[in-house]
């Protein structure tokens, strides 16, 4: 009995974190106005692809696409070169100025310049409207820095190195041949933080980029978005921006939802059994 009483629990905890994003789902593919008179509960009704098929024609969506997945990639790429080296650095005892330099990191999480400073720094430094802008600037995140260089500290012991380096092995070494390959947990979880980062990054277009050849996928969504409602309020009178959304206006604003969260959805499954594995079991005898 208590068992089956947990059972019942799992699955209601289950269904009430799973039924938003399901309902969403039925709701991008079933009538708007059965959806906006909240007729559609469990099954979808009236069942049409007009939304989809409508936000996949619109030729931005392909831009944003291949830009957001450059972006994405590229700069989480480049977030992990810079955060991990820097981590083991922090990390290591013998280094003397890590505290310093790690107070001087801590620093930027309580003080920063403020938007107007940053925009004329990326102006000055002509990163504004190039795709630079979404890679170089902000590729070290100090919140991840601070759990890397914790993991390093905590996670790989000073034995492991001390092994190493009576074989010859170099700091750089260590850190590529022994110290990368025992923290995949730790590079899983802050790249795929990095990652949802980059994905859903809209601010930084918003403010540095006006060519719309730049634009990422969430600008892109965000302005159909925008337009659908505009106009399902009747405040326009069709056009390329999003006239068919008079008719179908809760099918365009689910489906937006579910294209910009699919591809995340996707690939985390196949990044959490990194979040609680446990790398070092084995690493060291005794």
């Amino acid at each position: 009995m208590f068992s089956l009483i947990l059972i019942a629990l799992g699955l209601l905890i289950f269904l009430i974190v799973a039924y938003p994003l399901y309902f969403i789902i039925i709701a991008s593919i079933s009538d708007s106005t059965l959806v906006s008179t909240g007729k559609v509960f469990f099954i979808p009704k009236g069942i049409s692809l007009f939304g989809y098929n409508e936000i996949f024609h619109d030729s931005r969506i392909w831009t944003g696409y291949k830009n957001t997945i450059f972006y994405t990639f590229a700069g989480t790429f480049v977030n992990l070169l810079f955060t991990l080296p820097a981590a083991y650095v922090l990390s290591r005892k013998e280094f003397k100025a890590r505290r310093f330099i790690m107070l001087l990191f801590v620093v930027t999480l309580f003080f920063n310049g403020g938007l107007i400073p940053t925009y004329l720094l990326m102006k000055g430094l002509h990163l504004t409207n190039t795709i630079w802008v979404f890679i170089l600037p902000f590729c070290v995140n100090v919140f991840y820095l601070i759990i890397a260089r914790t993991f390093f500290e905590s996670s790989l012991p000073s034995e492991l190195y001390e092994a190493a380096a009576m074989d010859g092995c170099s700091h750089i070494k260590f850190f590529i041949k022994v110290a990368l390959p025992l923290s995949k947990a730790l590079i899983s979880v802050i790249g795929l933080y990095y990652l949802v980062g980059h994905w859903n990054d809209f601010f930084t277009a918003l403010i540095y980029i006006r060519d719309n050849e730049l634009q990422p996928l969430q600008i892109i969504l965000r302005d159909i978005l925008l337009s659908n409602q505009v106009f399902a309020n009747g405040a326009g009178v069709g056009g390329d921006a999003g006239g068919y959304a008079q008719r179908y206006a809760d099918q365009i604003k689910y489906g937006v939802i579910i294209v910009s969260t699919l591809p995340i959805l996707v690939l985390y499954p196949f990044l959490q059994k990194y979040f609680d594995k446990g790398v070092m079991i084995g690493s060291i005898k005794g």
